[in-house]
């Protein structure tokens, strides 16, 4: 049986539990939400042909330390970057590295900074020059994806409605959700319960309470929704090399519905814009 503890006393580690936060931590996690916003939205003016992933890696670093933020992958597990970088058939966690984006490519950039403790987690796809139709509308379908995800969000309602509104409209849309990463509570803890998936039957889950914090971060494929884990332990693909896209925001359950911590300043956090 699944228990909700005050997140002010609850240990600080994953136990299962799902912590309920006060309006002092709401307060918190925009701070550290808006922080990861705002450097996704300067990326728009340095993603482009010819950049590599680790240049688009170093800026990450650098505005965090400018604005008093740790990256939260840097050393995670052994992971050694301050972002994943996840282009074209990358589901999500690919390394940066040396090689330079190339024109038609799509990319997805997720970014975590901590801020006083607090995390601000979220993701967003770039086209990288020119792309084609198909992949335009894929970067749309998964960004409506995670809208209706979003909007399914309301204390009383279980978990299990954001997966089913996703799932719905992908698979309408002729595309396939992932079902081998979901999103996750959040918070002082960078993974915490609940797990979000992005799939599944409105009636399954725990319910959502006031002061519940998680992301909502759908992988949605062009093609099957099957992944695999390359040798480095982190990079996921899908298995058919069909293309695959992901938005991811930070969310947190209010007695009217939810407030979305990572929205863009700028207005910036939606397909179709230029890169």
């Amino acid at each position: 049986m699944t228990t909700y503890l005050d997140a002010e006393t609850a240990p600080l580690r994953n136990t299962g539990q799902i912590r309920l936060y006060n309006e002092e931590a709401f307060a918190g996690m925009r701070k550290a939400c808006n922080l990861t916003a705002r450097c996704l939205d300067e990326l728009i003016d340095i993603i482009r042909p010819g950049v590599t992933t680790n240049t688009i890696d170093r800026f990450v670093f650098e505005f965090g330390m400018d604005n008093g933020a740790l990256p939260a992958t840097l050393n995670y597990r052994g992971y050694t970057k301050s972002t994943c970088t996840s282009i074209n058939h990358v589901v999500c966690h690919g390394i940066p590295d040396d090689k330079p984006l190339r024109d038609g490519d799509i990319v997805n950039i997720d970014v975590t900074y901590i801020v006083d403790g607090w995390h601000g987690d979220a993701s967003r796809m770039y086209p990288v020059g020119n792309i084609k139709r198909a992949a335009e509308r894929l970067l749309e379908v998964t960004y409506e994806c995670l809208l209706r995800g979003i909007a399914a969000v309301k204390p009383g309602s279980r978990i299990g409605a954001i997966g089913a509104a996703i799932q719905s409209y992908a698979e309408g849309e002729r595309c396939s959700v992932v079902r081998d990463f979901c999103g996750h509570g959040v918070g002082r803890l960078f993974h915490d319960a609940p797990n979000i998936l992005h799939y599944g039957n409105a009636t399954d889950g725990v319910e959502m309470r006031p002061g519940m914090i998680f992301t909502i971060e759908p992988m949605i494929n062009l093609g099957r929704p099957h992944v695999k884990v390359l040798s480095d332990g982190w990079t996921a693909v899908t298995r058919d090399r069909s293309l695959s896209a992901q938005y991811e925001h930070t969310v947190g359950v209010t007695e009217a519905g939810c407030e979305i911590f990572t929205l863009s300043p700028r207005g910036l956090d939606r397909p179709g814009l230029p890169a």
